[in-house]
């Protein structure tokens, strides 16, 4: 056997037939441990290091939420744990920092239908193809368990920060309620509240790119935490038509004004009533005012929401009417187009 100086090559002369045949150079203990590793590891391989019995992989792990991380790094170390001389395995993952953009859902007042607007808004955004995650802000009254049915459903952890709980409409979600134990109450001061908020706000959201966060109704401590901390990129106002909602829901936007945070538009939600029985359209609390209302503001009016039995009905089961078919989930369709093509043209 003769080595080439020039290419690192082997030789390997016969004496008994005279020939000459150069075989390829060995495989280093790195380039055998990179043919082990599964087709997906292998284009993710930013760096792959072998010292003392213990591999080090560093893998590409951009667009991939956590779900998909955990797959990958359980691979890894499955293929290369039982290499020859391979003792320990570490998985290091490098990822951009997605943009992600935090829609707040906001009203003065409660009973206004804000959660279900809020919790169907990011619905139907992942509808229309975006990486959408909620957050439940309202603390001390979370409401979002029930409306995407994950009651009883408690949020995993990893390395300090909270998973959003999986839902089966493409949306995670990280509220209050997937907590504490139901039904008791939270009696929490301002900044314990707002710790709170970080937290979920913070959590681990993967990939997502829009953040749908279901503020508590009014004007206090949770509202002014997201405003300096976690800076919106716009607010959804939601409103029912009739005067007393309207205004406390021109305090909201006034505190979205003064925090610097555009206002995307004005819903009104609970407009008009179809009779189940005899088809007549009444209305309730009012139609118009709303819209009038941001129209006198200066903001645009992304539509409305009609009063309808199914859509309490859904929302109690645990089912957004937007994950479904026919005019309540048009509505809210509606809605999230409008607001998509503000988040595009912003």
């Amino acid at each position: 056997v003769v080595l080439d100086q020039k290419t690192g090559s082997r030789c390997a002369f016969s004496l008994l037939g005279g020939s000459i045949q150069q075989t390829e150079p060995p495989l280093s203990d790195t380039d055998a441990l990179k043919s082990l590793l599964p087709p997906l590891a292998q284009a993710r391989l930013q760096s792959l290091r072998l010292a003392d019995g213990a591999a080090t992989v560093i893998l590409d792990a951009s667009g991939f939420d956590g779900i998909e991380r955990d797959r990958l790094e359980a691979a890894v170390k499955e293929a290369l744990g039982v290499a020859p001389g391979v003792s320990a395995v570490r998985v290091a993952m490098m990822a951009d920092k997605p943009k992600r953009r935090i829609i707040a859902v906001g009203s003065g007042k409660g009973g206004v239908g804000k959660s279900t607007v809020s919790a169907n808004l990011a619905v139907a955004l992942a509808r229309l193809g975006r990486k959408v995650g909620l957050v439940d802000a309202d603390i001390y009254g979370p409401s979002q368990p029930r409306l995407l049915g994950t009651e009883g459903k408690r949020p995993d952890a990893r390395e300090k920060q909270l998973l959003p709980v999986p839902t089966d409409f493409g949306v995670g979600v990280l509220s209050m309620g997937n907590l504490i134990e139901p039904g008791k109450a939270i009696a929490w001061r301002g900044p314990m509240a707002g710790n709170a908020l970080g937290q979920l706000v913070d959590a681990d959201w993967g990939a997502t790119e829009i953040l749908v966060v279901d503020l508590p109704p009014g004007t206090g401590d949770v509202q002014l935490t997201m405003l300096q901390r976690h800076k919106p990129a716009g607010a959804v106002i939601v409103s029912t038509p009739q005067d007393l909602a309207l205004i406390d829901a021109t305090r909201a936007m006034q505190l979205f004004d003064v925090g610097q945070v555009p206002v995307i538009g004005l819903v009104e939600n609970m407009a008009g009533y179809v009779c189940p029985h005899c088809g007549e359209a009444s209305d309730p609390f009012g139609r118009g005012g709303t819209e009038a209302e941001a129209a006198r503001l200066g903001h645009a009016f992304l539509g409305r929401i009609p009063l309808d039995l199914a859509i309490r009905q859904a929302s109690d089961a645990g089912v957004p009417p937007a994950a479904g078919e026919g005019p309540q989930a048009e509505a809210f369709l509606a809605l999230a187009r409008r607001v998509a093509t503000w988040l595009d043209n912003t």
